[in-house]
């Protein structure tokens, strides 16, 4: 059997709806993308919403509409993809890592706090840049509170959090969306749900999705659909220098297709999910499941399992190769960025600087999970597991002290 990392859910609604567009003779960002703009605020609860062709392009918008500039202090994960940090730099700014919490990988409130009392001296600490680890929420509500005791902007990053919740001490459920003051979302080809490219700003706050929207199309007056519609003038300026971020009526077509089933295809993630818990059961003296925290509700974007490699004769990369060959594709999320040359080399960051993300890297391995994954998938991932760790036991030792 073979079974991909991931098996993209398109359908005909999707090709009509691209269709629709190429027969419209208006290809470029336009009525579509403010149609998908509002369906998607309203999906996700937000005020405002801006459709732009990446996360990375999101997160950046929202850093420059936050008043992000050079010389500035932006606290972000060490467990986290490459865009959440270096959109800070495209700004002259500085990524400052925070260690993750053991259980969820996201950055750790404790951590938060201890590097924003850090760093608050000198007046440049301006924002904090939460990720959701693999689709469940962080702590928002403890990370809020650190970044208004330190006077920080909250910009989260929620690539993998479509849809997400969390409760609050009230017992109140919050979506990914409204918990911060700026939230980022991805439309990847792998994603909740995807575009094939694309990600969108959500905000509250009239001024921030103002800003944003200007920028992201070189910061003119008007773009090119309020230029030529029917009422539109041919006249612009240029307001400030902006970026081209903006997303085309193509992938918004595809977008709003797309969102009419992200509930059903979080509800085919997580039967995938309850499905893995069920069949690893058995080989939990090598693997350790990923949980959801009580009081959130996982979008299960990731599935990411970690090894205890003080009971198997070989390592990482090779659990993955041998998985790969009874034909099945997984990946790895991810690097913590102070292992990279780059954050290495240009902020002196060492391995034992962060602790916990560093003993949990060697450790992960994402599996694939999917909306339409067949039980029977599931189940042959499971088995191969077992049989690759039955295959390469070493004695049972005591757990990691992670684990």
């Amino acid at each position: 059997m073979n079974v991909p990392y991931f098996r993209p859910s398109i359908g005909e609604q999707e090709r009509a709806a691209v269709n629709g567009v190429l027969d419209s003779g208006w290809l470029t960002t336009g009525y579509l993308t403010r149609r998908f703009e509002t369906a998607f605020a309203a999906y996700t609860g937000a005020r405002h919403a801006v459709a732009v062709n990446s996360c990375t392009a999101a997160l950046h918008l929202a850093l420059e509409a936050a008043g992000i500039r050079e010389g500035d202090i932006v606290l972000v994960p060490a467990m986290t993809f490459a865009a959440t940090a270096e959109v800070v730099r495209y700004l002259g700014a500085r990524p400052v890592l925070v260690d993750c919490d053991p259980v969820t990988l996201c950055a750790d409130p404790e951590a938060m706090w201890q590097t924003a009392r850090t760093w608050a001296a000198g007046g440049r600490l301006k924002a904090m840049m939460p990720m959701h680890y693999g689709g469940q929420m962080a702590d928002v509500f403890r990370l809020k509170a650190i970044a208004d005791e330190f006077g920080m902007t909250m910009i989260e990053d929620a690539a993998h959090t479509l849809p997400a919740h969390i409760q609050d001490a009230e017992g109140n459920w919050h979506a990914a969306g409204t918990t911060a003051a700026i939230t980022c979302f991805s439309f990847y080809a792998n994603k909740c749900i995807t575009t094939g490219e694309g990600g969108m700003l959500v905000t509250d706050d009239e001024q921030i999705a103002g800003r944003a929207q200007m920028m992201s199309l070189h910061g003119l007056s008007k773009n090119a659909w309020n230029r030529f519609e029917a009422k539109g003038s041919w006249y612009y300026e240029i307001v400030d220098a902006g970026f081209k971020y903006n997303l085309t009526d193509i992938a918004s077509a595809i977008g709003l297709a797309q969102l009419e089933k992200a509930e059903r295809f979080w509800q085919q993630r997580r039967e995938v999910a309850a499905r893995y818990e069920a069949g690893l059961t058995e080989w939990s003296e090598y693997v350790q499941t990923p949980r959801e925290i009580a009081g959130r509700k996982s979008s299960w974007h990731l599935y990411p399992i970690r090894l205890h490699l003080n009971r198997l004769s070989i390592d990482r990369a090779q659990f993955i190769e041998e998985l790969k060959q009874r034909g099945i594709t997984c990946s790895v999320h991810w690097m913590p960025l102070h292992l990279h040359p780059y954050y290495r080399r240009t902020y002196g960051y060492r391995v034992e600087d962060f602790p916990v993300a560093s003993a949990e890297w060697p450790r992960l391995i994402s599996l694939p999970i999917f909306p339409g994954m067949r039980g029977e998938e599931v189940d042959y991932v499971c088995r191969s597991i077992g049989e690759v760790a039955a295959a390469h036991h070493r004695g049972t030792l005591p757990a990691p002290a992670c684990a």
